[in-house]
Order: C-alpha cells, then structure tokens, then sequence
C-alpha cells in the first residue's frame, strides 16, 4: 500500500477549501481517509490559511509517506522539509 499525503476537496463552487489528509495513492480524492492532518484554506487571510499537525505530518513522512506538488509547496511555507 503507497501512502500519500494530499489535498481533499469541500466547498462550494468558486469557495473552495481543502482538508490535509492522508490517504492511499489509489484511492479517488474524495474517498476514504487513514488520517486528517489539518485544512487549506486558499480564500482566507494570510494567517489563517494554513493549518495542520506538524508532528502528524513528520510521523507519516517519516513512516515513507510521499506528498503531491500543492501540499509539499503548503509544508514549505510552514517550514517542514520534505524530500
């Protein structure tokens, strides 16, 4: 089983928001979850865009999890490296 941290989508058209899960790689975007991390928020103020468990999100990068391109650039700005 490939894990991978990625973006699930909720929302209205033209409101979107996105929670931080982790999920299987085959899965489809708004299938079932292992684990949700926190939520993305791209229509909000700058602060509160972004907000997720750090340490949740080491502990599966760390168990071999891998990001997709959005939440990978969403830990940078947060400061957690991912390789």
């Amino acid at each position: 089983m490939s894990v991978r941290i990625r973006l699930k989508k909720f929302g209205t058209k033209k409101r979107p928001y996105y929670r931080i899960v982790v999920m299987d790689k085959q899965v489809p975007r708004d299938g079932k979850t292992i684990e949700e991390l926190g939520y993305y928020h791209p229509i909000e103020k700058e602060d509160k865009q972004i907000v997720f468990d750090a340490e949740k999100a080491k502990a599966w990068l760390a168990k071999g999890a891998t990001t997709t391109d959005t939440v990978r650039r969403i830990f940078n700005k947060k400061n957690i490296t991912v390789k």
